[in-house]
């Protein structure tokens, strides 16, 4: 992974795969801020409100630096290649894509619990003109595979299990994950403002210590538990997390 700089919005992002980033921290003079919808809308529309959204505070395109997305159900590995390729032809309008890079982070689930009829937007994040010195930052979504990259049923962490023990390996590879792309930004534990954990499955035989205890102090925020399924239905396990100043809630 490479950081790198995306001066048109504001941000550095950590290399990744071709439909997203690992990750993006905000550039010396900004911040990231984090805008949730109350109600996520088809993607398509979506990125037509991100449009209107950052025009309004007289934002460009490029400053869109993640976003996190709402899937009806989980796909199969090539049903979510499928989708990555119209996702980036998004991308590839809005002139987003650097030197052949995808800067945006995102994060893709399918919730397990009033799932949307089709791919929805539900949150995004932007660069804005920074009133703090804090480090602002976005870590992608990462599910229970060996390696990222390799978006194949050979990379899946103990595939077809989901006993205690399974979980707790699938959680520790994902944590592993975690600090990488952490490091990578060149962010810690310490400015992380919010983890997210997405899974069906139960959390309490492995949260304590394979997640919080090793966070340490950002283990007093908590982490917020999404009842939901991976992008890929080989997938039990994900997680996200970021450190950000700003949250709103919009529409």
């Amino acid at each position: 992974m490479i950081l790198i700089d995306n001066p048109h919005g504001n941000y550095r992002f950590l290399t990744g795969i071709a439909p997203y980033s690992a990750g993006v921290i905000a550039m010396p003079g900004f911040e990231i801020v984090r805008a949730t919808l109350q109600r996520p809308i088809p993607y398509g529309a979506g990125f037509d409100l991100i449009e209107d959204y950052l025009a309004a505070l007289d934002r460009p395109r490029a400053a869109l630096c993640a976003v996190e997305l709402r899937l009806p159900h989980a796909l199969s590995f090539d049903g979510f290649s499928e989708f990555n390729a119209s996702y980036q032809e998004i991308l590839t309008r809005w002139d987003l894509i650097i030197d052949g890079r995808n800067p945006v982070a995102r994060t893709n689930v399918a919730p397990a619990v009033a799932a949307p009829e089709t791919p929805s937007l539900y949150a995004f994040s932007y660069t804005v003109p920074a009133e703090t010195s804090a480090t602002t930052f976005v870590v992608a979504g990462a599910g229970d595979l060996r390696d990222q990259a390799d978006l194949s049923p050979a990379a899946v962490v103990r595939p077809g299990e989901s006993s205690p023990d399974a979980l707790r390996e699938k959680a520790s590879t994902v944590m592993g994950v975690m600090q990488g792309r952490l490091t990578g930004l060149g962010a810690d534990w310490d400015g992380v403002t919010a983890v997210g954990i997405y899974t069906a499955q139960p959390v309490d035989s492995f949260l304590a210590e394979v997640v919080l205890q090793p966070i340490g102090r950002a283990a007093g925020h908590g982490v917020h538990w999404y009842v939901s399924h991976p992008p890929i239905a080989d997938l039990v396990y994900e997680m996200d997390l970021r450190g950000v100043r700003i949250e709103l809630r919009i529409l």
